[in-house]
């Protein structure tokens, strides 16, 4: 009896090893992983999350999707939520330092994360701490321990670290402590396993490093890829412009799903869907023989996506809208009014809706021929709007003028 008990729990480990390595990028320990999925326990999956960008677009989903795959085989994930490093500043991973977040903003951006991350994690599953919750109770003694445990040499590994090291540009004392508190946030919870974008593979491993001194488990380290945005081109980012945020609306997510290049479309399914691997096998089979075509695809993943963050009706909806609008080229049913000003310009309009980062983007926009009104081209930026215009900015964005 108990051989047929072990063999299930290793059949199941094999399955859930088979799901949760599908769109990694690597996993340190891959031997590891696939012993502590097949003990039959419940393991403590691990993943911080940066208090100073609580707006979750679908490059911050890949990560959360992948610890809902552990969550799929009764694994909890830990949620670390980093308000005390937030609050003192920690690196940017770019060539300065982060300036400090006051006690406010972090609680803000913890709540908004906490609203966001259910909308892909099991709540019963998943548990949410401040890693102040630890790291406020070390005094001096404890910290110069612990710091200890690790060589500038080892610091000066991390690229910003060394990069900035190398041009003389200042590094502040601190910031060498933000990776030896992200490790200890693992010897605090005890991580079997911690999860993170590729960006974040020294932190990750500096936890394996300091659990090993402390003489624990080393944890499994598995790292995402970084998701490419609507462009195929750039790191997903909202300051590109690229995102797609999934608390968007449905028609936002469905037409925003429809702009990525073809060639984005398996890795798109992949990354941010819950897709089964044979399916994906199949639909790139598919792809790839010309049975199905890039914008039945498309259709399908943008659909998919929606679904995901606003069920099945919205989904419905969202594609029968862009189906509409886009492929017999109607105006949406309901549209935006926005109150304009008699003489003001059209750029000014379109800047004021705070949809792009900079005049010239818009200018490049309407050079391009991005924007109509009462869908006629205009190349002209001091164009005024009349009341009852019709405003369409890109392909997916209607406004009617008050």
């Amino acid at each position: 009896m108990n051989q047929n008990i072990n063999r299930d729990i290793n059949q199941e480990g094999v399955q859930a090893f088979g799901r949760i390595k599908m769109g990694t990028a690597e996993i340190v320990q891959e031997d590891q992983l696939m012993a502590l999925l097949a003990t039959g326990r419940q393991l403590t999956v691990k993943l911080g999350l940066d208090p100073t960008a609580p707006d979750i677009h679908l490059g911050h989903a890949v990560v959360l999707r992948k610890l809902k795959h552990f969550q799929e085989f009764g694994h909890k994930a830990v949620i670390i939520i980093g308000d005390f490093t937030g609050r003192i500043g920690d690196p940017t991973g770019r060539s300065k330092t982060r300036p400090a977040l006051s006690t406010e903003d972090v609680i803000r951006h913890a709540k908004t994360y906490e609203e966001q991350i259910f909308k892909i994690l099991d709540p019963d599953l998943t548990e949410v701490k401040f890693n102040s919750e630890w790291l406020s109770k070390l005094n001096f003694e404890d910290v110069i321990k612990l710091a200890s445990r690790f060589t500038m040499a080892r610091l000066l590994e991390r690229d910003d670290f060394k990069n900035r090291y190398k041009q003389e540009l200042p590094i502040g004392l601190h910031e060498f402590f933000y990776p030896i508190m992200q490790a200890y946030d693992s010897v605090a919870i005890k991580a079997d396993i911690e999860m993170g974008g590729t960006d974040q593979t020294f932190n990750i491993l500096m936890g394996r490093t300091l659990q090993e001194s402390m003489g624990e488990q080393k944890q499994v380290a598995l790292f995402m890829p970084l998701l490419e945005g609507t462009d195929g081109v750039e790191k997903m980012s909202k300051s590109l412009g690229n995102y797609i945020g999934i608390e968007e609306s449905p028609h936002e997510i469905y037409g925003k799903a429809m702009s990525i290049p073809d060639e984005m479309i398996i890795r798109y399914f992949k990354l941010t869907t819950d897709i089964m691997p044979e399916t994906l096998v199949a639909l790139e089979d598919e792809l790839k023989s010309g049975k199905l075509n890039p914008k039945d695809a498309k259709m399908r993943l943008a659909r998919e996506l929606v679904r995901l963050y606003h069920g099945e009706a919205l989904a419905n909806e969202a594609e029968t809208s862009f189906v509409k609008v886009f492929s017999k080229r109607e105006i949406p049913e309901t549209i935006e009014t926005i109150s304009v000003k008699v003489g003001t310009e059209l750029i000014e309009v379109i800047e004021n809706l705070n949809l792009y980062a900079s005049r010239s983007e818009i200018r490049r926009l309407i050079k391009q021929g991005g924007v109509r009104i009462d869908d006629v081209k205009v190349l002209n930026e001091h164009q005024e709007l009349k009341c009852g215009n019709i405003l369409k900015i890109g392909k997916r964005r209607f406004y009617k003028i008050d």
